[in-house]
């Protein structure tokens, strides 16, 4: 007769595990607000990449969720300080990921280097506020979808936990604006050009709600372009 326990279902970590596990260098699974679905993050890019089974040196976005991290982009980025300000409002009220122009010859700090290839600089705006204790501590994050390469992004903490090894924790937040279920993607990805172009460069959850997408590039020109 087997007495052995069957193994024990994999948990959720807390905040403060998941504060811990970053502070350790290792890469963890973190939920977004609806409709956008979880991430990987971690301090360094190459414990994203591996969380995600790709190679080490992959490029991956910087999340810029902290104000002196964006003090320092704002001044590398070749764009007019008017398209800055649109750059600005893409990232933190849109929750977009943003492609956008390195100035020639500008002088990038070491912790850049991951998320700029071929002179443009990848972004992640999402700042969720279940996130701040977590976030506020760490200026320099890497990110990308969580996800394993070929697999789409977790939608949900089940969805994290079955795909990442437990080697990779995954946090639990509820979302209290959302507290049914909804279809999640990962963020749309908008590209600004130097000359204050908005162009799509993958399609995600925003550009979704408004079926086409010159009529989400039309929206976002509407509504930033008259911020400014």
């Amino acid at each position: 007769m087997n007495t052995t326990d069957p193994t024990p279902t994999r948990t959720p970590v807390t905040l403060a595990q998941a504060r811990r596990a970053l502070r350790r260098g290792t890469a963890v699974v973190l939920p977004n607000p609806a409709p956008l679905t979880h991430v990987v993050a971690a301090t360094t890019a190459t414990a994203v990449n591996r969380a995600k089974h790709r190679p080490a040196d992959q490029p991956v976005a910087l999340w810029a969720h902290h104000h002196d991290t964006l003090g320092t982009l704002t001044g590398l980025w070749d764009l007019s300080p008017q398209t800055c300000t649109t750059a600005l409002h893409l990232l933190a009220e849109e929750h977009l990921t943003v492609l956008l122009p390195v100035r020639t010859h500008a002088t990038l700090p070491s912790w850049l280097g991951p998320a700029v290839k071929d002179g443009w600089m990848l972004l992640f705006g999402a700042r969720w506020q279940p996130l701040h204790p977590l976030l506020d501590g760490h200026p320099v994050l890497y990110v990308s979808s969580a996800n394993l390469t070929g697999r789409p992004p977790a939608a949900d903490t089940g969805d994290a936990l079955a795909m990442f090894p437990p080697t990779v924790p995954v946090l639990h937040l509820t979302d209290p604006g959302h507290p049914r279920p909804q279809v999640r993607r990962a963020t749309t990805t908008v590209r600004v050009t130097p000359d204050g172009q908005l162009l799509l460069h993958r399609h995600g959850a925003q550009d979704h709600a408004h079926g086409r997408a010159d009529d989400y590039l039309r929206h976002l020109h509407t509504r930033y372009t008259a911020l400014i």
